[in-house]
């Protein structure tokens, strides 16, 4: 089950242009300049006990909210599991 079930396409952002990411094998519009922490917030997504790949790297969290998402970037974003 994703994490994203029910969170359509974003809305419009105030006249700013979009961008198409894949987001977790969908395909998802964001606003232009949306960064990975923006994303997380758009989806209302804690940062904490998830890791997030942008095309195939993984994102250090120190990252997020400096890394800006571009047209036809693939991300992953996935839950932290604990287990034995």
């Amino acid at each position: 089950m994703s994490i994203f079930e029910g969170q359509g396409a974003s809305a419009s952002g105030g006249g700013k242009g979009q961008v198409k990411i894949m987001l977790n094998g969908k395909e998802r519009e964001v606003v232009d300049d949306t960064t990975v922490l923006g994303l997380l917030n758009e989806l209302d997504i804690k940062p904490q006990g998830i890791a997030v790949e942008l095309n195939l790297e993984i994102v250090s969290k120190s990252k997020y909210n400096e890394t800006v998402l571009k047209d036809r970037d693939k991300v992953e974003i996935v839950r932290m599991v604990g287990g034995g």
